[in-house]
């Protein structure tokens, strides 16, 4: 059996898919509640054809893919790809050298819904050639202009076919084939290009409609539905509260922040406030109970955990039940410490550990007016509200 690897192209930016001038590349925005490269890589991983997939990152994403916390036995360390997308491939394939597959998958981290069967069809046609391509009818009519504003002919539609990828090639054909073409300047518009100009045999392979490319920011909205798979999608509440008091001690734990002050929180954990408020929230939204039921106060494996523990739970049982949280809004109550310059931290910190944009994220604080246990700084309250989306069979 052929060894078959897999690279995979996730090294530019995807400014046309930008939704917020973040700065954020579209391969690790989150698509129904996990990045769109991890979920990329995670359909090679799973099939059993594929003996190894190999991630060619920007030189800049390293903790952003670091981030996505990905582990499998066949996933090769990324490598860092070049400033264009020949550079790239060019990169990951002399990456796979000294281990070198007979077969690899050159694929796009932006195409997130590849089938097995494209996969199967792709390597089959390798039988007769050094190359393959998948693809699909072209359906609609195609004009052609000079000048961008006048026809200047119509095409012949059943001629012309949409390429997509994984294209695959024999591994040592495609190097030497990219080997040769460093020199030229970027005007390949994908690997089948290079092959083509290297004089290699590529053949068609069966496509599918369903294997799109996200390029826009109308494809994130697209790529959601398809998840989950058209279905009707119900919001849910949920809101959560949480106190702990003063203790002697020289900062407090607030969003998985640390904040200096002239006491700590007192509690069975971390006594994060904000976090055990947030994790509330959404398993009231869930209807799934509270931290208590899910981690006993009474299990010592608990003493002094990092609450962040917590969210990361209560996100995940979001994401089993094919969910996606849309808001996450926390209000901190005291008096001290000032909370307002450790806001952007604290909603950069919930951001990461829930997997959302931080644009979905909302911290705000205030004071009792010096009344109550608060306003006799006695402790530090939270109040949150978390929103979000279950499949309706999921009621």
């Amino acid at each position: 059996m052929d060894r078959i690897a897999a690279i995979i192209v996730a090294g530019g930016m995807g400014a046309r898919a930008a939704i917020r001038d973040d700065g954020l590349p579209k391969q690790y925005r989150h698509v129904a509640g996990r990045p769109l490269l991890a979920r990329t890589i995670d359909t090679f991983l799973a099939m059993n054809r594929v003996t190894a997939v190999l991630p060619v990152i920007g030189s800049e994403h390293r903790s952003l893919y670091e981030m996505l916390g990905l582990f499998h036995d066949k996933l090769l360390p990324p490598v860092t790809g070049g400033n264009t997308r020949q550079l790239s491939v060019l990169a990951g394939l002399e990456a796979l050298e000294a281990d070198a597959p007979d077969v690899v998958l050159i694929h796009d981290a932006a195409r997130p819904f590849v089938s097995h069967d494209v996969v199967d069809n792709v390597v089959a046609a390798l039988a007769d050639a050094e190359g393959a391509v998948p693809v699909t009818l072209v359906t609609d009519t195609i004009k052609r202009s000079i000048d961008g504003k006048t026809v200047g002919g119509t095409e012949d539609r059943t001629q012309l076919f949409a390429a997509q990828t994984p294209q695959g090639f024999r591994y040592r054909d495609i190097l030497m084939a990219h080997r040769r073409a460093v020199e030229m300047s970027d005007g390949f518009t994908d690997d089948a290009a290079v092959a083509e100009w290297a004089g290699l045999r590529v053949a068609l392979a069966q496509g599918s409609t369903r294997n799109i490319k996200i390029t826009l920011p109308s494809d994130f909205a697209r790529a959601e539905r398809m998840i989950s798979g058209d279905r009707v999608m119900e919001t849910r509440v949920g809101s959560g509260y949480d106190v702990h008091a003063f203790e002697p001690g020289d900062a407090v734990i607030l969003g998985n922040v640390a904040i200096p002050h002239t006491a700590k929180l007192k509690g069975h954990s971390d006594a994060d406030v904000v976090l055990h408020a947030l994790s509330d929230a959404i398993y009231g939204a869930l209807a799934e109970g509270d931290i208590g039921a899910h981690f006993p106060p009474s299990e010592a494996r608990w003493k002094g955990a990092d609450s962040r523990v917590f969210l990361e739970h209560a996100v995940g049982r979001v994401l089993a039940r094919h969910g996606r949280i849309l808001h996450l809004d926390a209000t901190i109550i005291c008096e001290k410490p000032k909370i307002g310059p450790h806001v952007p931290g604290i909603r950069r910190r919930i951001a990461e550990i829930a997997g959302v944009d931080i644009g979905r994220v909302a911290v705000k604080a205030t004071t009792s007016e010096r009344l109550g246990f608060t306003g006799r700084e006695e402790g530090i309250a939270a109040q949150a509200i978390a929103t979000i989306e279950l499949p309706g069979n999921h009621a």
